[in-house]
């Protein structure tokens, strides 16, 4: 065997092990989630004697489709009006800043405490703009909503009372999806973020560990924020950032999982990549940027550990590249210097990988109230696939978050719950795959010809591994050359499951 030959070996085998430590972090945030089940957090004891002032930010961003159904249940919300501000924070060029500069003089004809402030500009894109409406908001607490999120009408009433507690800086509300169950790739994204808020943010949350404010339905102090920093653009999840900055200032972050806010899920693969593309390279940017002070503080070392695999989390997506570029030369090393043997070894990996996915999304729907593991675990190939659709467009992001190449905040397109109005926001918003459309096309014809090569050598423990990297990429592929997601039929009629 040639040194090249040890070195694919090597890098293969490598790259198994780190993966597999950030799969068993699953398990670990599973454990906490449930050793700490009896930590739930809930408002203090203790109750306003005067309920505080409220500033609600909405930053929008040409989002004219979902914009009045956001104002409708933003004004619906039950709180005195004495004690509420809303802001409008539009940077829009397009329609909507007519639409919603219209909207917003209905509202204050009809005695809403609501305003309109449109920036020129777009500097610092969604923290500029919560930055500059910080600077006249007059609530002692600041709620902030995406476009397409729409609390219900006791929000406030309910959230409002965990800040009794003056050291609390921070409450983040569970989002819901009103289009959960408009296709299979809305129902996969649903999966992907419930396990998000199930056991990442309950398991760091109730183990005392920190997290983060998700950018929207929730409510933050103004002197955290204040205390903290500020809004700040540097990284592309400002909300991140702040969350980090402020807990190492010692200010208390909160998870109400019992209030829910409904919201959209990007519809189609394009939107769903672009999205994910900002979240994951802005972690990185945000562990660049922190990491090394939370290291070098005073926290305990649980603490900084869940935060090294928290903001380093996507840097499992170049490694998984690499691997998946690796399947190919180490298997035909193994079988022609090995005479096969260690073929066998990819089985495990794969078995782990799909195990800790298994348990930590299956559980989080039972958690839910969505049903037991054996409802949702046909699930799992699908959503490892879409994972692996992800990879090429995450693996760009985290590589020029770490040579800090900067991009624009781009948004993730909102298409409204209205299904005449989707057709137009699709012409005026949607998105078209570019180079993703022909990277993941390379990709996939890599791991057919990968397909061909295992059966030939009749590596059968092999064929799993290779058949979920090419239908991930496949159905990338697809999916944005069809640009229309393909309806889910045997789950259009779950919208009226339990949520909880």
């Amino acid at each position: 065997m040639e040194a090249i030959d040890i070195v694919v070996l090597g890098a293969y085998f490598g790259l198994m092990v780190v993966l597999s430590a950030y799969g068993f972090h699953r398990y670990s945030l599973v454990y906490l989630y449930f050793r700490h089940r009896g930590k739930r957090q809930g408002p203090p004891s203790t109750r306003f004697d005067s309920l505080p002032r409220i500033t609600i930010q909405l930053p929008i961003y040409n989002e004219r489709f979902v914009v009045r159904d956001l104002l409708a249940s933003i004004c619906a919300l039950q709180y005195p009006r004495d004690l509420l501000q809303i802001q409008v924070l539009d940077d829009s060029d397009d329609e909507t800043a007519t639409v919603l500069a219209a909207a917003v003089r209905d509202k204050q004809a009809e005695g809403q405490p609501i305003e309109y402030i449109h920036r020129s500009n777009r500097e610092g894109y969604k923290a500029g703009a919560l930055q500059a409406g910080l600077r006249s908001a007059t609530g002692e607490l600041i709620a902030v909503f995406d476009a397409d999120f729409t609390p219900r009408q006791d929000f406030l009433e309910r959230i409002v009372q965990y800040f009794a507690d003056p050291s609390v800086g921070m409450v983040q509300a569970l989002w819901t999806y009103r289009n959960r169950n408009l296709s299979m790739l809305t129902r996969l994204q649903a999966m992907l973020l419930d396990g998000h808020f199930v056991f990442e943010h309950g398991a760091r949350a109730r183990s005392g560990r920190f997290f983060n404010f998700n950018g929207t339905a929730g409510v933050l102090r103004k002197a955290m924020i204040e205390d903290s920093g500020g809004w700040q653009h540097d990284t592309l999840t400002e909300d991140t950032d702040l969350s980090y900055r402020a807990q190492l200032r010692g200010w208390k972050f909160l998870y109400a999982p019992s209030i829910e806010v409904p919201s959209e899920l990007p519809t189609d693969m394009a939107s769903f990549q672009v999205q994910q593309y900002r979240w994951a390279k802005g972690l990185i940017q945000t562990g660049l940027k922190l990491l090394p002070t939370v290291l070098r503080s005073n926290q305990p070392a649980g603490i900084k550990l869940e935060a090294f695999f928290h903001l380093t989390a996507n840097l499992a997506y170049p490694l998984m590249l690499l691997l998946a570029a690796l399947i190919l030369p180490s298997m035909l090393v193994r079988y022609a210097h090995l005479e096969g043997r260690l073929l066998w070894l990819d089985l495990p990996a794969f078995l782990m990988t799909f195990g800790s996915l298994s348990s930590f999304y299956t559980l989080a729907q039972r958690e839910l109230g969505r049903g037991g593991i054996r409802r949702h675990l046909h699930m799992i190939p699908a959503l490892v696939a879409v994972g692996i659709a992800l990879a090429i467009s995450n693996t760009r992001a985290a590589l020029g978050a770490l040579f800090g190449f900067q991009s624009a905040f781009e948004r993730t397109a909102k298409y409204s719950s209205d299904p005449k109005a989707v057709s137009a926001a699709r012409r005026a918003y949607g998105r078209r795959g570019g180079w993703r459309v022909f990277a993941n096309v390379a990709a996939a014809s890599y791991f057919a010809t990968c397909l061909g090569v295992a059966i030939y050598i009749g590596h059968w423990l092999g064929l799993p591994v290779v058949t979920l990297f090419l239908a991930g990429f496949a159905y990338a592929a697809g999916s944005m050359l069809s640009g229309v997601p393909r309806p889910a039929r045997t789950m259009l009629h779950a919208a009226d499951e339990p949520a909880r």
